[in-house]
């Protein structure tokens, strides 16, 4: 034991001396306003009339999940719940809707992020409330709000009888290498750089084989490489500022898979959170590890934090983006803004 807590503090201090050295010049971006945060919203007692059932076919776990939320249903004294399949073609957004245009109130979306992201978009604004049976891989909302994971009868109870939450929508403006233009929301966390590299560089056949460990292997792929230069601004108001960076991470909320990886991040306190990562080697890569695994709280310069309501960024040249862990494709600039209070959920 002692010899590994040795090797561990040897370990951790050369990273650190080689984290000091890749860090130099590393120039940090000059924001002086802070947003005032909202007070997070309280939860409040909402019961389902009508519930329709969103649910990914492609995942393992359908028919148990089919089952459990019937159960509940039935326990609750309410009819069988409507169920609709998403498809290839389309994530749930359409099978989302068409439960609106049902009257069901209560929507739950069983499957990925990419499926509860989808439907969560069309239920923002709205008075439906979205209930969750993760089905997926990372499953970083479930993570973020508690929702059970590994009990989907428990998870089928919260989703059909749960405390109500509001909590916020972000937006990412995309203006696409075609010329095009794209808005796409998301719950948990967008990024453009070598984070959407590694979410578009991911295999699919061993992600299906090992889950979350398939993001590690594309992960060390893609720790090699170049910062890159891109300008950004975090309002309107501001001059546009130039920074070499690997990534630009928007946190809606901060936890991913289990590690809390932006801690101020609230998921209902109406603020965004950006995170600049711009180590130059690998041990800037490892600095930040190092930072996120003990939780430290202490500033290093190839990883900044930054609290406002929108962000504007251009790139020098092309970058990956992604939602919620979706590649959204490459763009040359985009903006990020946040909908305070714009989605109902249900909550342990």
């Amino acid at each position: 034991m002692q010899t590994n807590r040795v090797i561990l503090i040897s370990v951790a201090g050369a990273a650190a001396v080689l984290a000091g050295v890749t860090g130099y010049s590393v120039r940090k971006l000059s924001h002086t306003s802070k947003p005032i945060s909202k007070e997070p919203s309280i939860k409040e007692q909402s019961e389902s009339k009508k519930v329709g059932l969103v649910i990914n076919p492609s995942k393992s776990g359908t028919d148990k999940a089919r089952d459990a939320v019937k159960h509940v249903c039935a326990e609750a004294g309410l009819e069988e719940p409507l169920v609709f399949e998403t498809t290839p073609d389309n994530a749930g957004q359409e099978a989302a809707q068409k439960a609106i245009d049902a009257g069901c109130d209560t929507i739950i979306a069983a499957g990925g992020d990419g499926t509860i992201r989808a439907v969560g978009e069309v239920l923002e604004g709205t008075d439906c409330t979205l209930g969750l049976l993760p089905l997926g891989t990372g499953n970083l909302l479930a993570r973020n709000i508690e929702v059970p994971l590994d009990d989907l009868h428990t998870a089928a109870l919260v989703a059909v009888r749960g405390m109500v939450r509001r909590i916020d929508v972000g937006h990412m403006k995309l203006n696409l290498l075609d010329g095009t233009k794209a808005d796409h929301a998301f719950l948990v966390i967008a990024g453009v750089g070598t984070d959407a590299d590694l979410f578009d560089d991911t295999d699919e056949e061993l992600k299906s084989k090992v889950g979350w460990l398939a993001y590690s292997e594309a992960g060390l792929r893609q720790l090699p490489g170049q910062r890159k230069k891109v300008e950004f601004k975090l309002s309107d108001d501001e001059a546009w500022q130039t920074r070499k960076v690997r990534s630009v991470l928007f946190a809606n909320c901060g936890k991913l898979q289990g590690v809390d990886f932006v801690p101020d991040a609230k998921i209902d306190d109406g603020i965004l959170d950006a995170v600049v990562l711009s180590p130059r080697s690998a041990a800037g890569w490892g600095w930040i590890l190092l930072k996120t695994a003990f939780r430290s709280r202490n500033k290093i310069p190839v990883m900044s934090f930054y609290q406002t309501t929108e962000v504007s960024l251009r790139c020098a040249e092309p970058m990956n983006t992604q939602i919620d862990g979706d590649p959204t494709g490459q763009v040359n600039e985009l903006k990020v803004t946040i909908s305070p209070s714009a989605l109902r959920i249900r909550t342990p």
